[in-house]
Order: C-alpha cells, then structure tokens, then sequence
C-alpha cells in the first residue's frame, strides 16, 4: 500500500490466542526513514505502534528471551 507520505509493506500477520491478531508492516516514510508497524487487534479494538530499529532490537531480545525461558519450562 502505498500513499504520499509512505509504503506499506506486509511482513507477517500471527493469530494469537484468545481471539487476538498481530500484524506487522514495514512502513518507508520516503524520507529513508523506516519503522515496524505493529497493529493489535481484539474484537474491534485496534492498536497501532510504529517502532524504530534500535527499539525493535530491544523488543525482539526481550520476546526471545521470555520465549526461550518458557519454552524450557515446558520441556521439562
């Protein structure tokens, strides 16, 4: 999707529990300024969140960790 200030780009779309959706866009402002767009569904409730690199490393080392402790509790 594309307008004048931005494009759109599909990257992932998660159905999560309890009714609950994820999508993620890379949105090119045209400046050479990109972030990650994050939009929640529930029900008919929608958040939007555009991240920049630096914090979506942050995020994603914090996912990945929480993901990896849980993950090896379940194992045993």
């Amino acid at each position: 999707m594309t307008d004048e200030r931005e494009t759109l780009t599909e990257l992932a779309e998660h159905i999560l529990p309890f009714g609950r959706q994820l999508r993620l866009l890379d949105v090119d402002y045209h400046n050479g300024l990109h972030m990650l767009r994050l939009i929640w569904r529930e029900g008919k409730r929608i958040t939007q969140v555009d991240v920049d690199p630096e914090n979506c490393l942050a995020l994603g080392a914090d996912i990945l960790a929480w993901a990896q402790q849980h993950a090896a509790t379940k194992e045993n």
